[in-house]
C-alpha cells in the first residue's frame, strides 16, 4: 500500500513539472519560433487556469489520500504539487484581490503628439502587423495626455551627435534590434521584443539639435492589438530613465 501511495505522489510532481513547462512554453514559444506571440498569448488565456485548477484538484486529492493512508512523503509530494498549482493561480488570484488599472484602447505612444515621429524605413508591411504605423491623431493624444501625463521629450545638455550616439547605446543595451539608423539625419529605427510572449513593438528614436543641445524624442507602437497594456509607455519611460541617468 505505501509503494502504490508514494506512487501517487510521484505522479503528481511529474504532473507540476509538465505543468510547469507547458505554461512555460506556452508563454516563451514565441522566442524559439514555434507561433506567433498571439497564439502563445491565447493558449496562456485559455489554458493556464484549468491545467493549474486540474493540478490543485489533484494536490488535494492525493495529500487526502496520503493522509488516511499515512503516507509521509506522499503528503509531502502532494503540498508541493498543490503549491505549484497555487503559485500558477497566483495572477488570477492577485487580479481578483487587487484588480490593475484599466489601460487605455490604445497601442501608439509618443513624446510628441503634435508632430509624432515617423517610420521612414519600417512600414506596413512589417511582418505580423494588424497596426498601422500612421498616427491616429488627436483622439489617440487625448488619450495618452490622459493616461500617461509624465511621457515627455528628453531634453539633453549634450550636442545632437553625442545624444544620438547615447541613444543608439541605449537602446541596444535594452536588447532592441536595430532596423535602421542614420547618423546624419541623427534618427533610428528599432525592433523591441516584450519579455514574455514576445511581442514585437516598433521605436523610431529622433534626436533634435537645439542650440548646443539636444532634444530627443521616442515612438512606440505594438504591432497587434487595440491596447498595449500600457508596455509602450513603459518602455519610453525606462529609455528615458536609462538615457538621463
Amino acid at each position: 500500500m505505501n509503494q502504490q501511495t508514494s506512487r501517487i505522489g510521484t505522479l503528481l510532481l511529474i504532473f507540476a513539472a509538465v505543468a510547469v513547462l507547458a505554461i512555460g512554453i506556452m508563454m516563451f514559444g514565441a522566442r524559439f519560433g514555434l507561433w506567433d506571440p498571439v497564439v502563445g498569448f491565447g493558449y496562456i488565456r485559455n489554458y493556464m487556469n484549468p491545467i493549474a485548477y486540474a493540478l490543485l484538484a489533484a494536490g488535494i486529492a492525493g495529500f487526502l489520500s496520503q493522509i488516511i493512508s499515512r503516507n509521509r512523503a506522499g503528503v509531502v509530494k502532494s503540498v508541493i504539487a498543490s503549491l505549484v498549482a497555487l503559485g500558477l493561480l497566483a495572477p488570477m488570484i492577485y487580479g481578483k484581490v487587487k484588480p490593475s488599472k484599466r489601460a487605455p484602447p490604445i497601442h501608439d505612444i509618443t513624446t510628441d503628439t503634435d508632430n509624432p515621429p515617423q517610420f521612414l524605413v519600417l512600414d506596413e508591411t512589417r511582418s505580423g502587423a494588424r497596426n498601422s504605423l500612421i498616427y491616429a491623431g488627436e483622439k489617440n493624444a487625448e488619450i495618452q495626455r490622459k493616461a500617461y501625463p509624465e511621457i515627455a521629450p528628453i531634453q539633453s545638455s549634450l550636442a545632437a551627435p553625442e545624444a544620438f550616439t547615447k541613444a543608439l547605446s541605449v537602446a541596444e543595451e535594452k536588447g532592441w534590434e536595430i532596423v535602421a539608423q542614420d547618423s546624419n539625419a541623427l534618427r533610428f529605427e528599432a525592433i523591441a521584443r516584450t519579455a514574455v510572449y514576445a511581442f514585437i513593438d516598433d521605436v523610431v528614436v529622433v534626436v533634435t539639435p537645439v542650440d548646443n543641445a539636444s532634444r530627443i524624442d521616442i515612438r512606440s507602437v505594438s504591432r497587434v492589438g487595440r491596447s498595449d497594456k500600457g508596455v509602450n509607455a513603459a518602455r519610453i519611460s525606462d529609455f528615458t530613465n536609462s538615457f538621463t541617468q
